[in-house]
């Protein structure tokens, strides 16, 4: 055995037994309340700290794949990364809201569209926190996540249903995985319902049926204004008593254009057209964005009617310059092809040859051939 070889299996020993330490050591679990979790969270973020506050969620379009970045006062929290491919789309995305240090990452489940870019996250950023479901994978994804883990000298937290932590002003609840699952990766999805306020968000993975079932048997609330569709809307998730249990105004949908999967479902479609839910598809609008003041949500480019329904404020300068369409400053990426507001948070990442200031207006960009910033959406 090589020396690099050996290293390598010495590390993911270190890091599996920390998970085991994890797991026999119940009674040490990690709490938002009196824990070192909570006391390194509210302590660590002020790196992190930028203009703004509430609470924003971004689903990061991964393609058929799930990410998630939850920003609360500063403090960020990471939920899965996308395949592997997509880590530097992850990375790109994190650096462009200015994160410097994740609280917490979490990786749902062990498959690789969720862990994928885990790995190369781990090891760009500053983390205190990382969470695994108890079920571990064989996979060289899998192990390359516990080397990065192991190198960072990080802990793995694997938690446990209604343990509840914090971030800034936010909290989250973990509502699932519930039990052994056996050989059913989705299953064993952690799941959580984050709270800002009097506003809610539920994610869950991939967590099928069979595990919805014992999310609804749980007794923990459920009841959340947005939903993070599980398995990409796949028909075997998404139970007509667990959407009902749910009740969201949106649906989120983070799928891939055109993938082999067929998702989202027509079936799951159908259930949340059916409830009256707001779906939200990544393979439709990209990267989608929610913010919350705490008590109501806001989407930067829906409606007037659909954002002043959620939240008392007016729309922001993005929506009313789209709905008016009045000759403004925008500033071009001629790399990508794309244009922002001035204000948006990706076009101040834009490298300065590849930024170019234009006067007009958002149609008559689009006529030239220029994309709308999915983020800004002017």
């Amino acid at each position: 055995m090589t020396t690099n070889m050996a290293g390598n299996k010495i590390k993911r020993i270190l890091a599996l037994a920390a998970v085991l330490c994890v797991i026999c050591l119940t009674g040490c679990a990690y709490k938002a309340t009196g824990s070192d979790v909570s006391d390194t969270a509210v302590q660590g973020g002020t790196d992190n700290q930028k203009a703004g506050f509430g609470l924003d969620v971004h689903f990061i379009d991964v393609g058929q794949g799930d990410s998630a970045l939850i920003e609360a006062n500063g403090h960020f929290m990471l939920i899965d990364a996308g395949e592997k491919d997509q880590t530097g789309t992850v990375i790109d995305y994190l650096k462009a809201q200015g994160v410097k240090k994740l609280d917490y990452v979490i990786g749902t489940h062990p498959h690789s569209d969720h862990i994928g870019g885990l790995e190369g996250v781990i090891r760009e950023f500053d983390v205190t926190n990382v969470m695994l479901p108890e079920k571990e994978h064989t996979t060289r994804i899998y192990e390359k996540l516990l080397d990065a883990i192991a190198d960072k000298n990080l802990k793995v937290t694997i938690p446990k249903a209604a343990e509840s932590y914090s971030l800034g002003d936010a909290s989250f609840q973990i509502i699932s995985p519930n039990r052994d699952y056996g050989d059913n990766l989705n299953n064993w999805s952690i799941g959580i319902r984050l709270e800002y306020g009097k506003t809610s968000f539920v994610l869950c993975g991939d967590a099928e049926k069979e595990a919805e079932q014992d999310m609804l048997l749980s007794g923990l609330p459920l009841k959340a204004d947005v939903l993070k569709v599980s398995h990409h809307g796949s028909s075997t998730s998404s139970s007509p008593e667990f959407i009902k249990a749910v009740s969201p105004r949106y649906a989120v949908i983070s799928c891939g254009k055109n993938n082999d999967y067929g998702h989202p479902h027509k079936e799951t479609m159908d259930l949340l057209n059916k409830q009256g839910i707001k779906v939200l598809r990544t393979d439709q609008l990209g990267t989608i964005v929610i913010e919350s003041d705490g008590t109501g949500l806001r989407i930067p480019g829906q409606s007037t009617e659909q954002n002043t329904d959620q939240m008392g404020s007016s729309l922001d300068a993005q929506n009313q310059a789209k709905e008016t369409d009045t000759s403004r400053e925008y500033i071009i990426n001629t790399n990508t092809g794309k244009f922002h507001l001035p204000d948006c948070k990706l076009a101040k990442s834009i490298k300065e040859e590849n930024r170019k200031l234009y006067k007009g207006t958002r149609e008559e960009l689009i006529n030239e051939g220029f994309e709308p910033c999915k983020s800004c959406n002017p």
